[in-house]
């Protein structure tokens, strides 16, 4: 049976870097890469001609915005899902992204596994931010997404499944601590930190830490 591929376009002037993940790609099964861009030009066109499903674009172009190539994509009735690939970390940019409707926002010094599996996971509708950045978004997630009228005893009512432990570490995710931090600031075991993490996934109906973090910036947690 011939498998089923995900379709990628690169953005990016650095050749060295797009040679490289393109690389990662070609020798990974399940990925495809079909077009690679230089400018937000050739993005634009490229994107209409191939209509890749996932497009990994960089910021900074040589002739233009990657946050404008978005737009202009949106405009051209392009429905690939974007991945941001960059070593920026820009708080204004950010946002912009995620106003735009970017699945992914991932820098550039992501482990090639994690990115093969941000890929897939983005490619399947979730969404998936660097956990770097979700701290600098906790004063900005009314700009993210229109956060509900909540506030921290709300939303422990409305998440009532959610121990009291469970809630301080869904707390320590939103700012973006792994499992081995968690576990050093509650004084209990990694594998408890990373059993409370997985309890609160399931709880939240999400796919990941990262979408956990975000709903919890939604609804007013912090």
């Amino acid at each position: 049976m011939e498998s089923c591929n995900i379709n990628i376009m690169l953005v990016e002037d650095h050749k060295l870097i797009r040679v490289g993940i393109k690389t990662l790609f070609d020798e990974t099964e399940g990925y495809n890469v079909v077009a690679e861009a230089e400018t937000a030009k050739d993005a634009v066109l490229n994107a209409i001609k191939y209509k890749p499903d996932v497009i990994m674009l960089d910021i900074g172009l040589p002739d233009k915005s990657g946050i404008k190539v978005i737009k202009e994509l949106q405009e051209s009735n392009i429905h690939s899902k974007i991945i941001i690939l960059s070593s920026r970390n820009n708080l204004d940019e950010i946002v912009k992204c995620l106003e735009y409707g970017v699945y992914a926002y991932v820098i550039k010094d992501i482990n090639t596994e994690m990115l093969l599996n941000i890929v897939k996971s983005v490619n399947k509708g979730a969404m998936w931010l660097d956990p770097k950045i979700v701290p600098m978004l906790r004063s900005q997630r009314d700009s993210v997404v229109p956060q509900k009228k909540s506030n921290r005893a709300s939303f422990k009512s409305t998440h009532s499944n959610l121990t009291e432990r469970e809630y301080e570490v869904l707390k320590l995710v939103v700012d973006g601590k792994s499992n081995n931090d968690i576990a050093k600031e509650l004084c209990i075991s990694e594998h408890t930190a990373k059993a409370h993490v997985c309890n609160i996934i399931q709880k939240l109906v999400v796919d990941d830490r990262t979408q956990a973090a975000v709903k919890a910036l939604k609804e007013g947690i912090v």
